[in-house]
């Protein structure tokens, strides 16, 4: 039996005419009829009563038709998965991320692709960097956003977003007022730092800002994730140098300030496998164009 054989029974079904079922399926009427026989034949049992006036469904037919328009259905079913399949616009995406991310362009990249692909089940996974490029080799996360470089060759990687670097501190911090604060004011400062080993990309600019004002920042805790950073801020533990956008991450007793002294850009970049699947391109694809890109200036605003 072929998938032809339940179509034409179908279309011979809804029409109880041959002629008219042959029109519609653009052949001739006897090819028609000669197939419906060797079907009948497969099958064992006729499908319909013919006469001379008319064409009916046997009972057996009217149990057939059921479960053959059930089949067909299915089959299109099938072929819409496919196809949606092939453009990566269904299955299911593990990413991996930064903590920072979560307070700049991973939000809206959410979003646009939500929006865009709401077939696909997104599972998020917070990350160092580290960690990220690990599990991206081991094929347990598909994509990632983490602060460059990435230097393993078998990694593909492009920058999708950079910002400057700001100032965290108390609010009772005898700068606090200030609109600005320079660098070099903060010679004396207790520093909340993360170890470099979890993101080069972020950790030597900072080094190099605090370097270039003449003074090694004076790290009095370490920490892992940039929440942890603001929260120990926040405790009067010290001050932190921070991307931009972790102004959105608003805290009782912390106040942001921009610094005085042009500082460097720090990125964030995605990473993919080269052997990809096709739910990794879409995301790939709203990530590079499908957000909103006055996010990105904003933050460059002085």
């Amino acid at each position: 039996m072929e998938l032809r054989h339940l179509h034409y029974f179908v279309m011979v079904a809804a029409e109880l005419n041959f002629s008219r079922a042959a029109q519609r399926l653009h052949i001739a009427q006897p090819p028609l009829s000669q197939q419906i026989r060797q079907l009948e034949t497969e099958l064992g049992f006729e499908l319909f009563h013919r006469t001379k006036r008319s064409v009916q469904l046997t009972q057996a037919g009217r149990v057939f038709l059921v479960q053959a328009e059930k089949i067909l259905q299915l089959l299109e079913q099938a072929v819409e998965m496919g196809r949606l399949a092939s453009r990566g616009e269904v299955g299911q995406l593990v990413v991996g991320f930064v903590s920072s991310a979560a307070y700049s362009i991973l939000p809206p990249i959410l979003q646009a692709f939500r929006q865009a692909v709401p077939n696909v089940s997104l599972e998020l996974r917070e990350l160092t960097t580290n960690q990220q490029l690990q599990l991206l080799v081991s094929g347990q996360i598909d994509i990632g956003l983490v602060r460059p470089p990435v230097e393993q060759p078998e990694i593909h990687s492009q920058v999708i977003f950079q910002e400057p670097l700001m100032l965290a501190m108390p609010v009772s911090h005898r700068l606090a007022k200030r609109a600005k604060v320079s660098i070099k004011s903060l010679v004396n400062e207790p520093f909340i730092l993360f170890k470099r080993s979890l993101a080069p990309g972020l950790y030597d600019p900072i080094i190099s800002l605090c370097q270039q004002a003449g003074f090694s920042p004076n790290v009095v805790q370490e920490a892992i994730q940039m929440q942890t950073i603001v929260s120990l801020v926040a405790a009067q533990m010290g001050i932190a140098v921070v991307p931009a956008s972790l102004q959105n991450l608003q805290r009782s007793g912390v106040i942001y300030k921009p610094l005085k002294e042009k500082t460097p850009l720090v990125a964030l970049a995605l990473i993919w496998r080269p052997d990809c699947v096709p739910t990794v391109e879409r995301f790939l694809q709203i990530a590079r164009t499908g957000y909103d890109q006055s996010f990105s200036l904003a933050l460059h605003t002085p």
